[in-house]
């Protein structure tokens, strides 16, 4: 991975870590947070966190298939369901791959937490938390590592937040 990709990485993860310490300034002072303050805080994690360290399209939806946030990605009903029971039971993407905005990846990893997809010269990653799926696109700019690294660096994040 060359030093402008690991920059950009540790840029936004920083960046990432700052929305959450506002956001949880926010749920300490209120105790609830308004729609469009989670909307976009979301959108900042697609926007900074995926698609700024080089993830060519980027989205997070709740486990009941609602998009919390998405750039340069979108998914059909069927496949944000079959994604969401991908991450159930992870066996049936092994066969048939992955489906994300209209393409089938080849399943390179399948489990409880994350599916690792690849076609042509990109792929997708896609990672589980408690409460969401976050799934970042790449092409032949970004290395598949630092895809990994970035989505699920993020998730673990989300995760650390009650997410």
């Amino acid at each position: 991975m060359n030093f402008k990709i690991k920059m950009k990485i540790i840029l936004s993860i920083c960046l990432v870590f700052c929305l959450a310490a506002s956001v949880n300034s926010i749920r300490l002072r209120t105790h609830t947070r308004s729609h469009s303050t989670t909307s976009q805080t979301w959108q900042a994690y697609v926007d900074q966190g995926l698609v700024g360290v080089g993830m060519s399209g980027a989205l997070i939806m709740g486990l009941d298939g609602n998009v919390l946030a998405s750039k340069n990605l979108n998914l059909k009903s069927t496949e944000s369901s079959r994604i969401i029971a991908s991450l159930a039971v992870p066996s049936l993407v092994l066969r048939e791959g992955v489906f994300v905005n209209g393409i089938v990846y080849q399943t390179l990893k399948a489990d409880s937490s994350s599916i690792y997809g690849r076609g042509g010269a990109g792929g997708v990653i896609l990672a589980k938390t408690g409460k969401t799926v976050i799934i970042g696109t790449f092409g032949a700019n970004l290395q598949q590592n630092a895809a990994i690294d970035a989505v699920e660096k993020l998730a673990a994040f989300v995760r650390s937040i009650g997410y």
